[in-house]
């Protein structure tokens, strides 16, 4: 079955369970929209996603390998029907050994571990683009240590995927310092989603490269006292690396003083 080339995403997936919480739906409205109209900006239906998660970090990149992955309530502090959510995706374990291949020819070795289940990095957004969780999901683990230049290249070896009906999704957060949320992040996430836009616009050398630097950015540091939610941005772009980037939202009140962004690579 021939394939149209798929974009990659990296998204911004919001705080906590969210869309089981309908008082946050205000607050929620404009990253909902651009959640929701990601199904129309493909050119098909994918076979199947790869989701690589901000949540799940180990020695190797691991996939989670069950054909009906359970669920991780990897949050805390929010209503008991939160703990009760299912996303009920069957698990894409027929593109494992693909993934493998693809992740060996680069270098890296690939773990499957068969009891993990979707984490909120994965479900939350998935539920809002995918509802009916009809499309199989494969979730991918960032690798400890969180090298920039090396999850680049595991988006590089990735990226025949895109021709092969799997959308390669990067969940994150462009903001995350949770000692920071609120009207103190104005400033300073400002300043990081600034130099993020612009380097993500730059040509694909010069994105790269200034990707790989990104600890020099402006407020870097503030915006991201531990990387984990930036570095998924690698692998979607190292994926789509010669490609042209298109910010897909954007707003500078996310959770009353926040700028936060999630953007699409073709």
């Amino acid at each position: 079955m021939s394939s149209a080339r798929l974009p990659t995403y990296y998204l911004s997936h919001g705080g906590g369970p969210w869309p089981w919480m309908p008082e946050m739906a205000p607050a929620m409205q404009m990253l909902t929209r651009s959640l929701q109209g990601i199904p129309q900006q493909l050119p098909q239906v994918p076979q199947a996603i790869l989701m690589v998660t901000a949540h799940w970090e180990e020695f190797h990149v691991t996939v989670s390998g069950s054909t009906q992955p359970g669920m991780v309530y990897d949050y805390g502090g929010f209503p008991a029907h939160t703990y009760e959510v299912v996303y009920p995706a069957p698990g894409a374990v027929d593109r494992i050994e693909r993934v493998k291949t693809l992740l060996e020819s680069a270098g890296q070795s690939l773990a499957i571990d068969p009891t993990r289940g979707y984490d909120h990095g994965s479900f939350v957004p998935l539920a809002v683009m995918y509802p009916q969780a009809q499309v199989p999901v494969l979730q991918m683990s960032l690798k400890r240590g969180l090298n920039p230049a090396e999850h680049l290249a595991i988006g590089r070896s990735l990226a025949p995927l895109r021709d092969e009906g799997v959308l390669i999704v990067a969940s994150g957060l462009s903001f995350h310092n949770l000692r920071a949320f609120g009207p103190p992040a104005k400033q300073v996430s400002k300043v990081f989603d600034d130099w993020l836009q612009a380097t993500l616009a730059a040509s694909p050398a010069e994105r790269s490269a200034q990707l790989l630097q990104w600890e020099s950015a402006p407020a870097a540091r503030q915006c991201h006292p531990r990387e984990e939610h930036l570095i998924p941005l690698m692998v979607a772009v190292g994926a789509a690396e010669q490609g042209d980037a298109t910010c897909i939202y954007h707003e500078e009140d996310f959770f009353g003083g926040i700028t936060a962004s999630s953007f699409r690579f073709q």
